[in-house]
């Protein structure tokens, strides 16, 4: 039978069932996940949103108390503020140091000289340790008598820091920890160099151009989307930064690593106030989101896409 289109009809028909036979194996294959997913993640979600408007300790029914939660919050906690305060802080001392360093470190890790296989993956491998063994291990790092960091510092005629319990020199530790980790966003940035078209780099020598000139014309536009990445999911994770300060100094000394996420923990299994914590969650989640969309906003000035059209005037 001809199709109205032309060709045979037969030949169409097996070819339609055939892709209903595949989409249905695939929705198959999919309904595992997709229950995981409603079971363990957006109905906890669901959950949480709800009791973030409750009264709730676990041991009777949830008790609806409306904004009483967030009210709380902004007028009665200052534990509230001080972890706030203790996040941005580390964000802000971290963040900026932790992009410029991996991108640094990127840039000597895409030399071609022998060896440097090996030495991208020692600078990558500290990014993959546990934060339970990193947490402990800097422990020994920071100990004020036996320390290493100590003992370099010794060198100088420095005198000893006791960096996890002095709430001045606690901060600057954990973003020195933070500041071995960078491995993983070096990675990222050794991805982006290496797409770099190398067409680039010799029409630029070609016009005359230095090492100089190529990097702040090429390179560094060129990366901005790379850049732009790190910036995003690193602000994501500082914002939630709790194995190393839980194990380490467990929100001390003086509350001086009182992070956000150690806040919501002490909130839930030693106070017991699951509503109140449901809603550090969600302000939590709140203010990640936007400072994430602020981050967005700003793209469009800086972030710059190979191929992307100009805009019109």
């Amino acid at each position: 039978m001809p199709h109205p289109n032309g060709g045979n009809l037969s030949m169409v028909l097996p070819r339609s069932k055939l892709a209903r036979r595949e989409a249905l194996e695939g929705y198959i294959f999919l309904l595992p996940w997709v229950l995981g997913f409603l079971a363990f993640h957006f109905g906890p979600l669901l959950a949480s949103l709800y009791l973030g408007f409750t009264n709730y300790r676990g041991s009777t029914a949830p008790q609806w108390i409306g904004l009483e939660n967030f009210q709380r919050m902004f007028a009665d906690d200052p534990l509230f503020w001080q972890s706030l305060k203790v996040t941005v802080l580390y964000a802000v001392g971290f963040l900026p140091l932790g992009l410029v360093i991996g991108f640094g470190i990127a840039l000597l890790m895409n030399q071609k000289v022998p060896g440097i296989t090996l030495f991208r993956t020692i600078y990558y491998l500290p990014s993959v340790m546990t934060g339970v063994a990193v947490a402990i291990l800097w422990q020994f790092v920071f100990h004020r008598e036996y320390g290493v960091l100590n003992h370099l510092i010794g060198f100088f005629g420095a005198e000893p820091i006791a960096w996890l319990n002095n709430s001045t020199w606690v901060l600057v530790a954990f973003v020195i920890m933070g500041l071995w980790g960078v491995g993983g966003g070096m990675i990222v940035y050794l991805a982006g160099l290496q797409a770099i078209p190398t067409e680039l780099y010799e029409a630029a020598g070609i016009d005359g151009a230095n090492s100089w000139q190529r990097f702040w014309a090429i390179t560094i536009p060129m990366m901005t989307p790379t850049i732009f990445f790190n910036l995003v999911t690193g602000l994501i994770a500082t914002f939630q930064i709790f194995t190393t300060a839980y194990i380490m100094t467990q929100g001390g000394p003086n509350y001086g690593t009182y992070f956000f996420s150690l806040n919501i923990y002490y909130t839930t299994f030693r106070s017991l106030r699951l509503g109140y914590a449901s809603a550090l969650a969600w302000m939590l989640f709140i203010l990640i989101m936007t400072l994430t969309l602020l981050v967005f906003s700003t793209a469009r000035r800086w972030v710059y896409y190979a191929g992307e059209k100009a805009e019109t005037a």
